[in-house]
Formats: C-alpha cells, structure tokens, sequence
C-alpha cells in the first residue's frame, strides 16, 4: 500500500512545480469542460479549435513585452487577441455574406501566421515551444490566480446566462423570432471560450488548449443526455485525465501537455467502446 501511495502522490508531495501543475490541471477542468460541452451542443467545436489559434499574436506580444516567459502576461495579451479576432470575425459575417465559421477560419489564420511570425523574429526555438505546446510544469503563482479567476467568473457568467444560452441551442430560430438579445448572450458565450482557451494555453500551449475543452465534453456526451450531468462529467473527466497525465509524464519522463491530452483521449475511445451512445449503440445523444 505504502508503494502505491508514493506512486500516486509522491510527485505532488514531493515537488512543488507537480502540486502547482495539478491544481492547474484542476482549475482548467472546472471551467473549460461546461464551456466545451456548449460549444459543441452550438456546434461550434471546429471554432474553438480556430479560437485556440487566434490567441497567438496577443500571446507572442506578452512574451516580447515581458522579456520573456511571463505567463500572466501572455494570457492577458492572448485574451486581448482572441476577444479581437472574435469581434472582427462576428462584424465581417454580419456586414458579409460570409458565414462565421469562414471568417473565423480567415482571422485564426493570419493570427496564427502572425504569432509565429512574431516569437521566431524576436526569440529562440526554444521559446516558440512553449508558446505552442505550453509550459505547464512552470505555472507559477500570479499564473494560477489568472486561471482559477478565469474559472471563477466562466462558472457565474454561465449561471447568469444559462436560460438564453440553453435557448440558442435548442432554438436560435425562436430567440430571433421573440426579439431577445441573442447576439449579445452569443458574444458572452465567446468571451467564455476565449479566457478559457487562454487559461489552456498557459498550461497546455495553443495547439493543444483546445483539447481540455472539446475531448473531455465528447466524452461526457456519450454517456449521459443531461445536460448538467454532461458538464459536472466533462469537469471531472478533464481534471481526472489532468491527475493521470502528470503522474504518467513524471514516472515515463513524457512531456506533461502531450500526456494529459493523450489521457484525456484514451477515456473517450473507452468512452466510444463501451458507453451507452457508443459505436456499438449506433445512436448519439442530443440535449
């Protein structure tokens, strides 16, 4: 028994930089897995991936004002470039014939090019993998406040909204037709997607941010249609596989961010096998 318990907590009781790492893992369960199980109910998962690279720029910006790896100034130059990529992609579809899903797919694009354009210019390559595949084994203290306020207000803004929201998913036609402010609660719900995206990134990078708030809502879809079970699910799955994917890079020596991801994946193809809506039920689970 002592084997195991040294197996299992030893990491964290050891050493700080592992205990600051989970209550990362932890903070960013809480709040991008209700995010994530909205954004795919709104069939929007391919725009928070494109949201997850939009951040980029604000975040190179961070680093080069900072004079280096500052995470709590490159997640607030990364929500500073996401909001903007949100706003100029919502005004282009609305002044366009363009839908959303095309204009953000043009705007993360010329983000993303800009962001690496910015951190290679101005640093090392060294430095440009921490910007893409996150440092979450050097969150520090000012960084943890960031995300576990990020969780904090994602938690109340959903709680304020959560009548309309629900009601845009279900039926946008409706909301339209009844004269309420859809595209305002629509915004709200994007600056949600955005702060999380950034509290991802200070973790996990900004090519794999995306993947604590998508994988783990898929794989709470499976196996409940409920949809407050769905984002109490999501939650703990992504701070399970956030517990897991540390201890598996620090006895494998892996690189955490990759880990956790990997982790957050296994659990949804278990999930795809034996779930209730899995490959073999042959159905899949609305709201």
């Amino acid at each position: 028994m002592s084997g195991l318990f040294s197996v299992l907590w030893g990491p964290f009781a050891d050493f700080g930089f592992m205990r600051r790492a989970l209550v990362a893992c932890v903070t960013l369960g809480m709040g991008a897995g209700p995010v994530g199980v909205m954004l795919q109910l709104r069939r929007m998962s391919l725009i928070g991936d494109a949201m997850s690279h939009a951040i980029l720029p604000g975040a190179a910006i961070g680093f080069l004002l900072a004079g280096g790896l500052s995470l709590t100034a490159m997640g607030l130059g990364g929500i500073g470039a996401g909001l903007g990529v949100a706003l100029l992609a919502g005004l282009v579809s609305r002044r366009t014939h363009l839908a959303e899903d095309a204009s953000f797919a043009s705007f993360y694009l010329i983000s993303l090019a800009l962001g690496v354009l910015i951190v290679s210019a101005r640093g090392s390559n060294i430095d440009l993998l921490h910007v893409l595949f996150g440092t979450i084994l050097a969150i520090d203290g000012p960084a943890l406040y960031l995300m576990g306020g990020i969780t904090t207000l994602s938690l109340g803004l959903l709680a304020v909204i959560w009548r309309p929201l629900v009601m845009e998913c279900v039926d946008p036609g409706f909301m339209r037709m009844s004269g309420a402010r859809g595209g305002l609660y629509h915004m709200v719900f994007l600056f949600l997607v955005v702060i999380n995206l950034v509290a991802g990134f200070e973790a996990l990078g900004t090519l794999m941010s995306v993947g604590m708030m998508m994988v783990p809502a898929a794989t709470a879809r499976l196996w409940t249609r409920r949809l407050l079970p769905m984002m109490a699910l999501s939650a703990l799955v992504g701070m399970g596989a956030g517990l897991v994917g540390l201890l598996v890079s620090y006895h494998c020596h892996l690189a955490a961010g990759p880990s956790i991801i990997l982790t957050c994946s296994v659990l949804y193809i278990l999930s795809l096998l034996a779930s209730p809506a899995g490959i073999r039920a042959g159905n899949s689970l609305s709201l």
